[in-house]
């Protein structure tokens, strides 16, 4: 069975290839995700998101949507989420000051420190989230996909915790890059499937992964663990990751009786930077910046930047900014980092960036290495290749940010990028 000219093809939604007019009024659709209008009941970001998926996956997609919401406002399960937040996961994560890099770049540096949540990045707390909806599914297994392998890792550490038989799909190139994480999800007793198909990462993964869903949409539930998809899942997502900035706010509130002037995340598909943006979206004053790989050259192939260099279209089930040619076709990417390398981006991205309330740039993989190697050598830190592409562009732009206070999400440890970074002399 073959899903993908469905699921992959920008004009199988009749959609409009190109972007649409800016809204007349940014704030006032700033307001509207803000109340919760957005998305609205197409599952729709102003003119991004939505559903297409073929019609057997709609039973399981609107029965998820319904779940979710009577899960959201039963005190119950919010309290079983909470008490797992705090006693398997370890929230609060911690804010750290970074002082050294601070005094080296004349800026105030402080960092989320996701890092140090269970299992070594921020995905544990959508994967959690999820697997406690899948329970309320009453559905048997579990299945997933992953680029880096963190949310690979955290889908497999969840269902061990929970009892789901869990089966992970990894492109073939991520799991000879990922090593590490491969083997420990096969610890937590995960069966991981490589894909040798299409471009042998994340895309080809979450294609995969959409297969075996279709074959068994009611008995199965996929945890998607970056904010795209269909409808809800960019919300479900976002919705989990959110304790993040509501955290991060709080935290630089108390520590510093104000707010930053500026706030860094790294963005591929986008989980972590939804959940910190959050946050801070309603605080006009904080500037937001969505950090995306920008590899190693301008040219198809070369790049991850999807927002920076991309157009609108349709890929694994929503509207969004995507990498593609002028016939439609997705582009191969590249970047240092597996978990930056996917060719679009959640539709809640391309909404913040349509209306102006995120600043999308892009960050090379020199700067992703000058990144680790800055936090390693003057904060004792070994970051993820992915945070350190937002760490590696403020060392680049900090001759024009003196005096800033500066907030960037730390989502992950660099463990998992002991092969990647040897190779490149780090």
């Amino acid at each position: 069975m073959s899903i993908a000219p469905i699921i992959n093809s920008p004009a199988a939604s009749g959609l409009s290839p190109t972007l649409p007019p800016a809204p007349a009024n940014p704030r006032e659709e700033l307001a509207k995700l803000l109340d919760g209008r957005y998305p609205d009941a197409r599952g729709r970001y102003g003119p991004f998101g939505g559903r297409f998926v073929p019609e057997t996956l709609i039973p399981a997609i609107t029965r998820l949507e319904q779940v979710a919401r009577e899960a959201f406002n039963d005190t119950s399960f919010l309290d079983e989420l909470s008490m797992h937040q705090r006693d398997w996961i370890g929230r609060p994560t911690p804010l750290c000051h970074a002082a050294n890099l601070s005094k080296l770049w004349g800026v105030d540096l402080w960092l989320k420190r996701e890092d140090l949540a269970h299992t070594g990045a921020h995905k544990i707390n959508n994967a959690l989230g999820q697997a406690l909806l899948a329970r309320r599914l009453g559905v048997q297994r579990i299945i997933a996909e992953t680029g880096a392998g963190q949310h690979g890792v955290a889908t497999a550490a969840a269902c061990a915790r929970l009892g789901f038989a869990c089966r992970v799909y990894m492109g073939a190139a991520d799991v000879e890059r990922q090593a590490p994480n491969v083997q420990r999800m096969k610890r937590l007793g995960a069966e991981v499937v490589p894909v040798e198909s299409g471009d042998r990462t994340l895309r080809a993964a979450i294609d995969e992964a959409l297969r075996d869903w279709v074959s068994d949409p009611m008995g199965t539930h996929y945890l998607l663990g970056s904010a795209v998809g269909p409808h809800p899942f960019p919300f479900l997502v976002r919705s989990f990751q959110s304790v993040i900035g509501r955290e991060a706010r709080a935290q630089f509130h108390e520590r510093t009786g104000r707010l930053p002037d500026q706030a860094y995340a790294c963005v591929g598909g986008g989980s972590n930077a939804i959940g910190f943006f959050h946050g801070f979206l309603g605080d006009e004053r904080v500037e937001l910046f969505g950090v995306e790989a920008g590899g190693h050259g301008d040219k198809p192939g070369e790049h991850s930047s999807t927002i920076a260099r991309g157009r609108p279209g349709v890929l694994h089930g929503c509207y969004s900014m995507l990498l593609q040619d002028e016939n439609g076709q997705i582009i191969d990417t590249h970047s240092i980092s597996a978990g930056l390398d996917y060719p679009g981006v959640g539709p809640e991205h391309s909404f913040l960036h349509h209306i102006g309330r995120v600043t999308y740039i892009a960050a090379s993989d020199d700067d992703a290495i000058t990144g680790v190697r800055s936090l390693c050598r003057h904060e004792g830190i070994l970051p993820a290749l992915e945070p350190s592409h937002a760490i590696g562009a403020i060392a680049r732009l900090a001759p024009s940010l003196k005096g800033k206070s500066i907030l960037v999400h730390l989502c992950g440890r660099g463990d998992k990028d002991a092969p990647i970074l040897q190779a490149h002399g780090v």
